[in-house]
């Protein structure tokens, strides 16, 4: 982070919460004219401070309102088994996060469903037919209090 200023942190903070604004619109809230601007946005995505540009939806709306975290334990653990599951979990699309964890579960999992019953299902005929899966809990989400999808900078 030593190659930002106060700027660039500034940039980072406003596209942060708004990331539709448009060159000239940000350049007004930083007081700099457009070309700084979009020279210093082409570099921070080069550099890789931000990484992509997304649409947050509206879980509910979409029938995919039921969360759970479901901590995942492996059989046993190597570089091999590790990798097979990561690569499986890469491609359930029910799966929106995954982090590999310390304490007594191996893996940490948040699953997006429409409701118990297909929650149920996937358990059986997705997570469950994953060989090196040893043991897994569930916790369902009854309300969201606070997600913040910023980095506090």
């Amino acid at each position: 982070m030593n190659s930002l200023d106060k700027t660039d942190l500034q940039i980072l903070r406003i596209m942060q919460n708004n990331s539709k604004l448009t060159t000239k619109e940000l350049a007004a809230q930083v007081n700099l004219s457009t070309t700084p601007v979009f020279e210093r946005l082409k570099r921070l995505e080069a550099e890789g401070y931000i990484r992509k540009y997304v649409a947050i939806l509206d879980a509910e709306k979409l029938n995919c309102g039921f969360v759970v975290f479901c901590s995942v334990k492996l059989k046993r653990l190597s570089r091999d088994i590790v990798g097979e599951f990561t690569s499986i979990i890469q491609n359930i699309p029910e799966v929106a996060e995954c982090y590999n964890t310390s304490g007594e579960y191996d893996y940490l999992l948040k699953i997006h469903a429409p409701d118990m019953k297909y929650y149920q299902e996937f358990i059986l005929n997705v997570l469950g037919t994953i060989d090196s899966l040893g043991s897994l809990m569930s916790t369902f989400v009854m309300a969201e209090t606070k997600h913040n999808y910023g980095i506090s900078i």
